[in-house]
């Protein structure tokens, strides 16, 4: 277990399985210089954040819900986090039922070919899951340029390579 103060953002997951330098440069060395990719990454996620909470028929949307494992040693916050009416999942406060929490990660380009922005969100839902003690089976990343949303499953393998990441 870590303690608050030894917790490192969630993005530094994606940040070490895109690029091991990257990573260091900007979470050690605290070097950061904004670009136009990065510039564009930061207001799409000023939007999604600013909109608050939604409630579209059995499905509510919060945006910006902070989130923190004190086991992985991690902390950050959510872009949007879907709570779909579920037979299991936790009860939201002002609505009866039970609700299955999916996280939902905005980036602003193209899909990946490999897994660096699926271990961000599955970190995403390792937070969740240790937070409302439920299970988090799925998430989904949404892509800006594309405007297309990209369902994601949160396997064994996927599951593991996060907590490899995180552990290192």
């Amino acid at each position: 277990m870590y303690r608050e103060d030894e917790l490192i953002p969630i993005s530094a997951i994606q940040h070490l399985a895109f690029c091991r330098r990257q990573c260091a440069l900007i979470h050690v060395e605290n070097l950061w210089t904004e670009n136009l990719f990065t510039a564009e990454g930061r207001l799409l996620h000023e939007r999604v954040h600013s909109q608050g909470r939604s409630v579209r028929g059995d499905v509510v949307s919060v945006r910006g819900l902070a989130l923190r494992s004190l086991r992985l040693g991690v902390i950050g916050q959510a872009d949007v986090v879907e709570f779909v009416r579920s037979p299991t999942g936790v009860r939201l406060p002002e609505l009866s039922g039970l609700w299955q929490p999916s996280p939902v990660e905005y980036k602003r380009g193209r899909p990946k070919k490999d897994n660096v922005d699926a271990v961000q969100l599955c970190c995403q839902a390792l937070c969740l899951e240790e937070m409302l003690q439920t299970e988090v089976p799925s998430g989904a990343l949404f892509y800006g340029q594309s405007r297309r949303r990209q369902d994601v499953l949160f396997d064994a393998s996927l599951r593991t390579q996060t907590l490899e990441l995180a552990t290192e």
